[in-house]
């Protein structure tokens, strides 16, 4: 463990060397994720899902980082959810938006449900594996209109995995259940890439915009693409996004 990731000490594993499921989308909060991680001494086991999403070059992109990582399985999920539509991200015929969110109000890019089916996901194969351990890019701070980006939400679904397993019913004390991660709940987009630079995380094949081609460029417009651009800006970081030519 890295003096950095002393700061995150209490999510280290309970046994060296144990198995954690990550969910991965190949943007720059999970790739963060994923680098702490490995960091604190987890065997990472990476898990991305092709739910119908319109910048399906992120997972052009995990693929390529999981692999430059070093983890021990990547997965990929195919899960249709377009259709169910109810997102920008899921329904082409809603326009990705390009002005930022008003407070309080739950953005068109939310997906009904996504983080909850894919947590889903992740328990399952952590419990497969013996692992008790997920993690997740959850962040209140920069994505605060996304309800299942809530510290309530976390704490809500980590005991709902200790009592839907085999493993969390026949746990014998704290240090046998399920816990869900989310380090950087709390954190500034600026914040959360200081810490995946000190982690000596190559930010410049991420993939974060909503609307990124086929190259995985990004269109540089839409609110994450916004976001990212000021987090570069405000942590001091020179921003190696590729962005779409506008000419």
């Amino acid at each position: 463990m890295s003096s950095l990731s002393e700061a995150f000490a209490n999510l280290a594993p309970r046994k060296p060397n144990a198995p954690a499921v990550i969910l991965f989308s190949g943007g720059l909060d999970s790739s963060t994720i994923l680098a702490l991680a490995k960091d604190l001494g987890y065997a990472p086991y990476v898990l991305s899902v092709s739910y119908g999403q319109r910048h399906s070059s992120e997972l052009a992109a995990a693929k390529h980082i999981a692999k430059k990582m070093g983890v021990i399985r990547h997965e990929v999920v195919n899960l249709d959810l377009t259709r169910f539509g109810g997102s920008a991200l899921t329904d082409s015929s809603i326009d990705i938006p390009t002005a930022p969110s008003k407070d309080l109000e739950i953005p068109v890019t939310y997906v009904p449900a996504r983080n909850t089916i894919l947590l889903s996901l992740a328990l399952g194969w952590a419990e497969s594996l013996g692992g008790l351990d997920i993690f997740y890019g959850a962040n209140a701070v920069d994505y605060s209109g996304y309800p299942d980006c809530r510290p309530e939400y976390v704490a809500s679904f980590e005991a709902m995995a200790n009592l839907a397993t085999k493993a969390g019913v026949e746990a014998i004390n704290h240090d046998t259940r399920f816990r869900v991660h989310a380090p950087i709940i709390h954190m500034s987009k600026a914040q959360i890439i200081q810490l995946g630079s000190t982690l000596g995380l190559d930010y410049s094949q991420t993939v974060s915009c909503y609307q990124a081609n086929d190259l995985g460029e990004a269109c540089g417009e839409c609110e994450s693409c916004r976001l990212r651009q000021a987090g570069f800006k405000q942590a001091g970081v020179s921003d190696p996004t590729r962005y779409q030519s506008k000419t």
